[in-house]
Parts: structure tokens; sequence; C-alpha cells
């Protein structure tokens, strides 16, 4: 089982890629394999809606000027995907929004690639806009047929500073129970 992450946050050491490394260290417990990356280092190009991969449909940007094929190879290779993004004006980075449109596109015009495997996400706050953030990721793995797992409480962790999210109780049992549903998920199979 291989689990392949995608951190939208700027901060390499920020509360987003803490909280993702600790859940990635609770699957990896379970013997999950987790490949992660952390995309704002490759300064992904905006999709400008040339509809090559509608035409070409194989799943492929024509874009080659990034990594956005490699990581889509990446989640053709895995079985969970985890989306993690902070909450930057009440919505997720702009670089996980290029991310969402660019996969989302190349994704869905080469037929139902992602269907079946788990989707998970999480989302990451200084006082507000976890929610729009969750919301956004559990849509887009909803439209990309996923089988999202979530969790109660939702994974929302809260925090300023880099690793102010582990005095977030709530949201490090949220972390908790989120890694817990998907060893669960892959156990019951």
């Amino acid at each position: 089982m291989k689990a392949f992450a995608i951190c939208g946050s700027p901060h390499l050491v920020g509360n987003t890629s803490k909280s993702l490394d600790y859940l990635l260290d609770k699957l990896e417990k379970e013997g999950i394999e987790a490949d992660y990356v952390h995309i704002y280092e490759d300064h992904l190009i905006p999709c400008n809606c040339c509809n090559s991969c509608e035409i070409r449909a194989d799943g492929r940007c024509v874009n080659e000027d990034d990594r956005m094929n490699e990581y889509l190879d990446r989640m053709r290779a895995a079985d969970i995907i985890i989306l993690g993004s902070p909450a930057y004006f009440g919505t997720c980075t702009g670089q996980m929004k290029i991310f969402l449109e660019r996969a989302g596109y190349c994704l869905m015009t080469a037929g139902h690639e992602m269907k079946g495997k788990i989707g998970i996400a999480f989302a990451t706050q200084e006082r507000d806009g976890g929610l729009s953030v969750y919301n956004e990721l559990v849509d887009w793995l909803l439209r990309m047929e996923f089988t999202v797992l979530g969790c109660n409480p939702l994974p929302i962790v809260t925090g300023s500073g880099p690793n102010d999210w582990e005095e977030d109780t709530k949201g490090v049992r949220a972390l908790d129970r989120l890694a817990e549903r998907v060893i669960e998920f892959v156990l019951d199979e």
C-alpha cells in the first residue's frame, strides 16, 4: 500500500508540513509507504485552458516545463492520495489551486483513473478559513471519484507559528482519527 501526499504550503517547516509529517508517520508505522511532495518548491505553471489534455485524452499536461506530469504519474502509482493546504484568505494556497486545476483537467479528460483510490484531505489555519479549504480539497477528491475518508472531529489544525499545530489538541486528535480511518479501511479490504 502506497500513499502520495501533496503539501500546498509555501513553508517547508510550517504547520501544514509538520501536520502532514505527523500523519504520514502514523501511516508508515502501519506499513503504508509514503511519498511526499512540497509543490511550492516547483513553481507550477498555471493552467491556460488550452484544452490539449482534452484533445489528447492521455492524462498528461502538454506543458512539460514543470513537474506536473511527474506528480500525475506518482498519483497513478499510489493507492492513497493526501491533500494538505493552509487557509490563505479563506481558501487554499494559490499553488495548490494550480495543482488542483491542472491535475483535475488531465485526470478528468483521461477517464476515471482515480476511481476507487483512497483520498483524504486536511487543512491548517491561523484562526479561520480551514473549513473552506477542507471542503475545497474534499470536493476536488470527490469530483475525481476518489473514495474519500473523513473523520470527526474534522481534520482542521489551528496554529500560527511552525510548531503551534501540536498545541491544538482537537486538531491532533483529528489527524490521529484520520490515520485510523485509513488504516481501518485498508485492513478491511
